[in-house]
């Protein structure tokens, strides 16, 4: 089964939906993430209905900010929201050529480390409220490590020790 996470950095691109066909074309994934859409509410549900996927979760941006949207194939897996933020989507997922059930968190974290610590603090309880195996992906803004990124500030040991 596979599972695309892209970030977008604008879903609003006159190329994006041809690329979003050749992601599921070349990929056939079960479940694709895009982050960084800078979209939602009723704009993004336009945009996600024209999309080769029959099921969509879109959260809310603050502003020009974050926004994730969770698609999903459902003639491979059956997906149940169970929580989101502006950081963070989490649902439960059932694939559908056998019995497996399993909790997948899509991420966009935000850029500001206040913010990012409610993330943190989230995923915490997440991890607490079940026992199922969990797969997280996303964008963390957060690199662990130097060899994590390509310029811009230098990595902080105290907030990647939060991470």
């Amino acid at each position: 089964m596979n599972i695309v996470i892209w970030n977008s950095r604008g879903v609003l691109k006159p190329s994006f939906q041809a690329h979003v066909r050749e992601l599921a074309q070349n990929h056939n994934p079960a479940l694709l993430v895009i982050t960084k859409t800078r979209l939602g509410g009723d704009r993004a549900k336009v945009i996600t209905d024209r999309l080769p996927f029959e099921g969509a979760i879109q959260s809310e941006t603050i502003g020009l900010f974050g926004g994730i949207w969770l698609l999903w194939n459902s003639n491979m897996v059956e997906v149940v929201q169970l929580a989101s933020t502006e950081q963070e989507t989490h649902v439960e997922v059932k694939v559908l050529s056998s019995s497996l059930s399993w909790i997948f968190s899509a991420i966009y974290a935000s850029p500001r480390s206040e913010e990012r610590c409610i993330l943190w603090e989230n995923l915490a309880k997440v991890a607490e409220l079940h026992n199922k195996p969990w797969v997280i992906a996303g964008d963390f803004n957060e690199p662990l490590s130097e060899g994590d990124k390509f310029g811009g500030r230098p990595v902080s040991l105290s907030r990647s020790l939060l991470f």
